[in-house]
C-alpha cells in the first residue's frame, strides 16, 4: 500500500516544492501524463469537461490547470467561455493560453460568485488546506454553477506501488523497502465526497476504471522518475530505485508479454 506518512503529505503539498521543482514546466506532469496513451478504455477527459460545462456560459476558472490541457481544449471547443487559467506555478504557466493568472487556490483573487464553472482538476490533493481551498472554489462559484473535480481512487495504480516497494527493498536489502510518495491520497476518490459534502450538496461521481498494458517499461520508468520533486521523501536513494523498477518491469514483461497496470479515477460533478 502507499505510505500516506505526515511527512509526504506535507511535500505533497509544499508549495515550494510545487511553485519550484515538482511544476516548475511541465515536465514531470507531462510523463504521468503520458502512461494514459496505454489504458484501455480510453478516455477523452477534455471532452468529459467539455461535456459537463454544456449548459454553463460566461466565465471557468481552471484553478490548477498545469500544462493547460484543459484550457486549450475549452478554447478549441468552446470559444464563447471566458476561460481563465490559474496555477501556483508561473514556470507552467508560461505555455497556457491566456489569460492566465499566478494564485493560490486558497486565496483566489475573484469576486464572490464570479465564476460560472470552476474546474479543480487533480489538483485538490496539491493544497495545504483542502477544506479552505474547497471553501474559497464554492466563494468565487455563483449559485447553480458548477464545480468540476477530479482525481485517484485509494486503489489506483496499485501494480506500481508494490512494483516500488519491491524495487527500494532490493536497493536497499531489505524483504520490502518504504512505499512510494502518494500525490493523492490526501484527496482520493473515496474522500473527496466528505470533502466536498461541505460545500455542495449536489455531488455526482463518474468513476473511469480501466487496464494500462505496456510491453516496454519507459513508460513505467518515465512515471516513476516523474516524482523526482519528492525524491527526498521517498526514503530510498531515489535514481537507484527507478532503474531497479525498470528491471523488474522488464523482467515481467519478458515473462509475461507485458506490464499491467489497474487505473482507478473519477471524475466529480457538485452544485450547491
Amino acid at each position: 500500500m502507499t505510505s500516506n506518512t505526515a511527512q509526504q503529505d506535507a511535500a505533497v503539498a509544499d508549495r515550494a516544492i510545487l511553485a519550484n521543482n515538482a511544476y516548475a514546466d511541465g515536465r514531470h506532469l507531462a510523463a504521468r501524463q503520458s502512461i494514459y496513451r496505454w489504458q484501455r478504455p480510453q478516455y477523452d477527459l477534455p471532452g468529459i469537461v467539455v461535456e459537463e460545462l454544456a449548459g454553463t456560459s460566461g466565465t471557468v476558472l481552471d484553478v490548477g490547470c498545469g500544462n493547460g490541457k484543459f484550457v486549450s481544449r475549452l478554447h478549441r471547443d468552446r470559444p464563447d467561455l471566458q476561460v481563465v487559467g490559474v496555477d501556483i506555478s508561473a514556470g507552467i504557466l508560461a505555455g497556457v493560453e491566456e489569460p492566465v493568472l499566478v494564485a493560490d487556490a486558497q486565496a483566489l483573487p475573484f469576486a464572490d460568485n464570479g465564476a460560472d464553472a470552476v474546474l479543480a482538476l487533480h489538483m485538490l490533493y496539491h493544497v495545504g488546506g483542502i477544506e479552505a481551498a474547497i471553501a474559497e472554489l464554492a466563494r468565487v462559484l455563483r449559485p447553480g454553477g458548477v464545480l468540476i473535480a477530479s482525481t485517484n481512487s485509494d486503489t489506483d495504480k496499485q501494480e506500481l506501488d508494490r512494483l516500488w516497494a519491491r524495487a527500494a527493498g532490493d536497493v536497499l536489502g531489505l524483504p520490502e523497502g518504504p512505499a512510494r510518495v502518494s500525490l493523492s491520497s490526501r484527496f482520493s476518490l473515496e474522500r473527496a465526497p466528505g470533502y466536498l459534502g461541505a460545500e455542495f450538496k449536489d455531488i455526482r461521481v463518474r468513476e473511469l476504471p480501466g487496464i494500462i498494458e505496456i510491453t516496454d517499461p519507459a513508460p513505467v520508468v518515465a512515471h516513476l522518475a516523474s516524482y523526482e520533486a519528492w525524491a527526498d521523501q521517498s526514503g530510498v536513494p531515489f535514481h537507484e530505485t527507478v532503474s531497479r523498477a525498470a528491471e523488474i518491469a522488464a523482467a515481467e514483461i519478458a515473462t509475461g508479454g507485458t506490464f499491467r497496470i489497474t487505473c482507478r479515477s473519477g471524475i466529480l460533478a457538485c452544485r450547491s
